[in-house]
């Protein structure tokens, strides 16, 4: 009998980790090297991508790190071409670029014009590759509970594009299927990383924030890692349009 945890390895595919330089991302680069992917990290600081490739590397898997502006799409385009040059496929697509929490908050009435096309411009460049390559692929949005949540602090920008996302999410996997391409997502609520340290270090915010989660803590990478290599991997093989929240409970409150 086959072993049942062995669905969830990623022997002899190839990985694209927008946004993977992060603190979220680099644990995804770690967690799919270790599950045997070769992995791309692509983002805008060398010093942080090369770290994160390190990283990816040390597990034992094939990486590479790219340096890019996944704004615009001609940067897009390269680091899929770079990572198909690389490895000869591509397989898994992760769109784990920063949305911009506890970094830009403004009043709803007084919010300036956001740009996120990049979210459009970069599965698109990933899914013609996928798709000449013939062989399926995942693609996983990293997407955050604010895109069903709303939130007194200045959130109308980042809610919308996480709640856009969602829908994107559910509008792919329906066009993509017929390519044997599954699109899915995971919503988290606030993860411990650099990018909301500010926010986490006001004990007033922090204490208010996990009296709402149910398990009384915020989340950590950690808390990702298995959603990831689910809908990355063959154990998800028949699943596709979903958003998994990953929240300690505290949608389940709402």
């Amino acid at each position: 009998m086959t072993d049942p945890a062995d669905t969830f390895r990623l022997d002899h595919r190839v990985a694209l980790i927008a946004g993977g330089s992060g603190a979220i991302g680099s644990a995804m680069g770690e967690a799919l090297g270790a599950a045997g992917a070769a992995v791309t990290i692509a983002g805008r600081s060398a010093d942080r991508v090369q770290a994160a490739a390190a990283r990816a590397g040390a597990t034992g898997a094939p990486s590479l790190g790219i340096i890019a502006d996944v704004y615009k799409v001609e940067e897009c385009e390269r680091m899929v071409a770079e990572t198909v040059d690389r490895f000869g496929r591509l397989d898994i697509i992760i769109n784990a670029v920063g949305g911009g929490a506890g970094t830009a908050l403004y009043a709803a009435e007084a919010y300036p014009a956001s740009e996120w096309d990049r979210i459009v411009d970069l599965n698109q460049a990933a899914v013609k590759a996928m798709i000449k390559g013939g062989r399926g692929g995942r693609v996983l949005n990293i997407s955050s509970v604010r895109g069903q949540l709303g939130i007194d602090a200045g959130y109308s920008a980042y809610v919308a594009a996480k709640g856009a996302l969602n829908a994107l999410t559910r509008q792919w996997a329906t066009e993509w299927a017929k390519h044997g391409i599954t699109v899915n997502a995971i919503s988290p609520t606030f993860v411990d990383t650099p990018q909301v340290a500010t926010l986490l270090q006001d004990p007033v915010f922090k204490g208010k924030l996990v009296d709402r989660i149910p398990l009384r803590r915020v989340g950590e990478t950690r808390d990702l890692v298995g959603a990831v290599l689910l809908f990355c991997s063959d154990a998800s093989s028949f699943i596709t349009g979903q958003v998994l929240t990953i929240d300690g409970g505290l949608t389940a409150t709402q």
